[in-house]
């Protein structure tokens, strides 16, 4: 709890709204409880005692001011200049770096940098710094593309936050031609003078191909992707030893009606349902998870792997699982027709969706049918060709309950975001020739709904029983976030609470449901809120309204899942001082700080390559208009968001029109200083591609109609000028 609350006061303080208060107010911006108030003063204490935090006039506290020296990340920024984060936060924040003091450093580098200061502006002092050393540089190896230029051979790097050429020489020695993707190890790292010079290690292929671009991720993100031989050999056994006949101790559920509802490309598949009614009529639900702990032992070489990889890493039109497919598409998913073991969650509700009782089972069960979401989909809608009449009526029931489960949770505050994501669509190559909206039916939110509630279950009952346990956490948003969010929508037009409480975040997202500005606000509440995380700490799941919450449901793609269900072996062996033995020989901190990390590595990898394979379509279609919403306002230009394909470019505010743009901050908006033209977050947009740099990262948008006319005497070139550039589209 301690390194939670630290992690939240510093976070709180170097918002640049935060403005010095006394710690018993600061405990109250943070919505700390008076029972947890000693926790708060112990972390804030080691806070104070390690520098990261002062107590000041009028006993106000703060954030350091800067001091002659600070250690920190550098970050680069294409027109030679850079900032520094410092590794301990200041009151200043990051601090800018003139293109004339970067040194070697590249982004991502640890570096010392000397601080001076520039003068006041606005009564708030300000500085600048220069790079005197690069203590650790981020990365020797990097990734890009070759090209000839007249000066030679040079690697532009991927990525958005790499900017300057690698020098290489000997492109002959590994056989790489112009426009291939390579791997180059640096020699020399850049100064004012010369650009970085490395040698090329590796040729991944030729730039743009599906293949290439796949390598180039497992190597820019360090996916693991091969398994070792024990770790196969060990699959191969637990394969071959597996019999379904073999029941010991557990429940045959062979004879129910069970079925399983995943995407159409989905092989492992790890949760199945079913419903029945009981004696009294109540609903009984079954959630019944592939027992992945009966073939992964504890501290086996399968187990070290799991754990590793944290989790399956799913890509457009790849995956790295976490397990070997043998278990993963084999022994352990829950295929039709197939006696499979499992772990049972059975809850029974009343008319209200309120449980009654909750029981768990270790089961053999056999689905009754696969469906896929867009099956499920037809047959609710009456489309039932091809469907079992049992399972057509457990589709229906299913549907009633989940809608009960639903209003339930949400008279207790659970938030939903209407957060559209976007599904490709690729040819045989790899290329991605379409986009498209992601099916989003209610299938979607039946399976949600059931799996929440066995997660919800299996972790009251570790509460209950007093074992320690990995949680899915999810902390509550500060409260100048909160603030934020709340001046954010009122240039909207809504209204939002000071310190708005789910409810209020509820009445809210409902208001703008279905207006322009949904997907603008529903971004906003995001980023507003904390982001989830695994940890043994016992703080609930804000967006959930969940007192007690883990992940339960997913043991083949997620290792958490695993020791969740290893815990619950032990209570179904009767062995709890087995289940607190084991947590005790564990880091569980460590462990949920690990595959947090693993999870965020895994969405940044699909992020990456959907970017990616959506630029590389794009860039053939130079003028191509877009339907866009904005999503973005800064002092340089305007972000919009392609509505179908999901993807954010750029609008630069020379584009807009002939007008003096400036970005008001307190109005959340961009203004034209001579016409009064306002562009606000949700607004939508019809655009045009201006021009697209794939290794950059970078999409380029311009309107389609200029959002001020020109001046009269103008307006005739200009007119011809447009003509022009509408012929070249």
């Amino acid at each position: 709890m301690t390194e939670i609350l630290k992690k939240r006061i510093l976070k709180l303080l170097t918002h640049a709204d935060y403005e010095p208060v006394k710690l018993a107010q600061l405990a109250r911006v943070l919505g700390v409880t008076s029972e947890d108030y000693p926790q708060f003063k112990e972390a804030f204490e080691q806070l104070r005692q390690a520098g990261h935090v002062v107590i000041g006039a009028g006993n106000l506290v703060s954030l350091p001011s800067l001091s002659g020296q600070i250690v920190g990340t550098f970050r680069a920024n294409p027109k030679g200049f850079g900032f520094v984060t410092p590794l301990e936060p200041h009151s200043h924040g990051d601090l800018f770096i003139p293109p004339n003091a970067t040194a070697s450093a590249m982004t991502g580098d640890i570096v010392a940098a000397r601080v001076t200061k520039k003068g006041k502006r606005a009564g708030q002092m300000r500085y600048s710094g220069e790079i005197i050393e690069v203590l650790e540089h981020a990365q020797n190896r990097f990734i890009g593309t070759l090209l000839k230029e007249p000066q030679g051979w040079l690697v532009q790097p991927d990525g958005s936050s790499s900017f300057e050429m690698i020098s290489v020489d000997d492109v002959t020695a590994k056989g790489a031609r112009q426009k291939d993707k390579v791997v180059v190890e640096i020699l020399s790292y850049p100064s004012e003078k010369y650009l970085a010079r490395g040698v090329i290690i590796e040729v991944l292929g030729k730039a743009g191909r599906y293949d290439t671009e796949i390598q180039s991720i497992i190597r820019q993100f360090h996916l693991p992707t091969e398994f070792d031989a024990h770790c196969l050999e060990q699959a191969r056994a637990a394969a071959a030893e597996f019999d379904p006949e073999r029941l010991d101790t557990r429940e045959d559920i062979t004879d129910k009606v069970i079925i399983t509802i995943d995407p159409p490309d989905a092989k492992d598949f790890d949760d199945a349902i079913s419903l029945e009614k009981d004696s009294r009529g109540n609903w009984v639900l079954g959630v019944h998870i592939a027992d992945v702990s009966f073939f992964v032992s504890q501290n086996s070489p399968l187990d070290a792997e799991a754990k590793n990889r944290g989790n399956s890493v799913y890509l457009p039109a790849k995956t790295f699982p976490m397990l070997p497919e043998i278990l993963s598409n084999g022994i352990c998913s829950l295929q039709p027709g197939q006696k499979r073991f499992v772990k049972s969650v059975y809850l029974t509700y009343d008319r209200d969706g309120n449980v009654l009782a909750r029981r768990f089972a270790n089961s053999i069960m056999c689905s009754t049918q696969r469906l896929t979401y867009q099956q499920a989909d037809k047959t609710l809608k009456g489309h039932t060709k091809g469907i079992k009449p049992e399972v057509i009526e457990l589709l229906k029931n299913m549907a009633t309950l989940s809608r009960t489960i639903e209003n339930r949770r949400a008279k207790n505050g659970m938030i939903h975001l209407d957060l559209p994501e976007t599904e490709l669509v690729m040819d045989k190559s790899g290329r991605v020739v379409d986009a498209h909206p992601a099916d989003t039916s209610y299938p979607h939110t039946i399976i949600e709904m059931f799996m929440v509630e066995a997660n919800d279950a299996v972790a009251s009952l570790l509460d209950r029983l007093n074992i320690p346990f990995i949680r899915r956490i999810h902390p509550e948003p500060d409260a100048l976030s909160m603030k934020n969010l709340a001046q954010l929508v009122r240039a909207f037009g809504y209204h939002l609470p000071r310190n708005p409480d789910r409810t209020a975040i509820q009445d809210l997202l409902a208001a703008v449901k279905d207006k322009d500005c949904s997907f603008a606000i529903n971004l906003a509440v995001l980023r507003s809120l904390e982001k989830a995380q695994y940890a043994p700490l016992h703080i609930g799941h804000f967006a959930l309204a969940s007192t007690h919450y883990c992940h339960f449901t997913s043991p083949i793609r997620r290792y958490a899942d695993l020791l969740v269900h290893r815990d619950l072996e032990c209570y179904l062996q009767n062995r709890l001082d087995l289940a607190k033995d084991i947590s005790a020989g564990l880091d569980l901190a460590e462990i949920g700080k690990h595959i947090t990390f693993t999870e965020e590595r895994a969405e940044d990898a699909e992020d990456e390559l959907t970017t990616v394979l959506i630029l590389q379509m794009l860039s053939d279609k130079i003028g191509k208009e877009l339907d866009c919403v904005v999503t973005g306002l800064t002092n340089f230009g305007v972000f919009a968001q392609s509505r179908k394909l999901g993807i954010d470019g750029l609008i630069r505010l020379t584009d807009l029109g002939p007008d003096e743009w400036k970005f008001n901050t307190s109005a959340h908006c961009i203004i034209g200083q001579r016409s009064g033209c306002t562009i606000r977050l949700g607004q939508p947009l019809k655009v045009f591609i201006v021009s697209v740099n794939v290794p950059a990262r970078q999409l380029n948008l311009a309107p389609v109609k200029l959002l001020v006319s020109p001046p009269a005497e103008k307006r005739k070139g200009i007119t011809a000028k447009k003509s022009k550039k509408a012929k070249r589209r």
